[in-house]
């Protein structure tokens, strides 16, 4: 059972997420591939190890022993990874391909990190989520750090992290808006394929809101160039200019005062980040390497 060491890593992984649901999320399986995982472990020790209850995942007595001996062999395994790249000792160029809020914002954060776990070099190429998958079909990519659930054959993908878009303006807003308040702003929007522009416009047609109805006064595809805009609109105009916009791209002008953030009221704006690799190199040294390190980064 310890030469197939990602059973061991699907029970972790139930663990750390307190759910098979999430759990599946995050390995890039299907839920009843991590329940048979389970199952299958369950039988080999002959004894239960997790039980489901409405709040989560219970570990029984040999559950925990179990997990804290995986604990052990997944540092170890971490360990040995390490030794085993520079066993390899391959000279060659990593690169990230990612969509814009995570290649501009996010990704610059750990690009030093990843190029000392892995040795080599590491690029970016940042465009939208589906033009990035489609670099990573053609192999022009190795990793791809994606915004938008662009699912294709023959690409595993692992949710990452938690993302909420905000409304945002250089003057300040109230803190939760009604339907009735986004038409007293004037609006730059996201082009029609970006998919902020799609998650926000489903929340307003929920809220019985038109988009067409807003005062547009431009239509951006970067998050950088809407940013610049607001941050240099006239702060003493009658109406605000706003956007909406990760909470990644703005989170230094919100902390300084600079920008200010609005919710909507009763409604949330979330989404989920996805790292994305091709199953052709499911068990490359390198991908595993920057892959785990990715999933381990507990906040962003």
């Amino acid at each position: 059972m310890l030469k197939d060491f990602a059973k061991l890593q699907t029970f972790l992984m139930v663990i750390k997420e307190k759910s098979f649901s999430k759990a599946s999320a995050k390995l890039g399986i299907s839920q009843p591939a991590v329940t048979q995982q389970i199952k299958f472990i369950e039988e080999y020790l002959d004894t239960k190890i997790v039980e489901r209850k409405k709040n989560g995942i219970l570990l029984t007595k040999e559950g925990e022993d179990l997990f804290r001996i995986a604990q052990r062999l997944e540092k170890a395994i971490a360990n040995s990874e390490k030794e085993l790249l520079k066993i390899i000792n391959k000279e060659f160029t990593f690169i990230i391909g990612s969509s814009y809020a995570i290649g501009n914002y996010i990704l610059p954060n750990y690009l030093g990190e990843i190029k000392k776990r892995i040795g080599n070099e590491v690029h970016m190429r940042v465009g939208m989520s589906a033009e990035i998958i489609d670099f990573l079909e053609d192999k022009m990519i190795d990793v791809a750090l994606i915004e938008s659930p662009i699912f294709r054959d023959g690409i595993i993908y692992r949710e990452w992290v938690e993302d909420e878009l905000v409304i945002f303006s250089n003057q300040p807003l109230p803190k939760h808006l009604k339907a009735e308040d986004l038409f007293e702003f004037d609006w730059i929007c996201r082009d029609e394929n970006s998919h902020t522009r799609k998650i926000s416009s489903e929340v307003f047609e929920e809220m019985g809101v038109q988009c067409s109805n807003f005062n547009v006064i431009a239509v951006l595809s970067s998050p950088t160039s809407i940013k610049e805009s607001i941050l240099h609109a006239d702060k003493n105009a009658e109406r605000p200019l706003v956007s909406i916009m990760s909470r990644h791209v703005i989170h230094s002008e919100i902390a300084c005062g600079t920008l200010y953030e609005a919710r909507l009221k009763n409604y949330k704006l979330e989404r989920k980040f996805y790292i994305a690799y091709s199953k052709e190199r499911k068990h490359d040294a390198f991908v595993d390497n920057v892959v785990n390190y990715l999933l381990s980064l507990n906040k962003i």
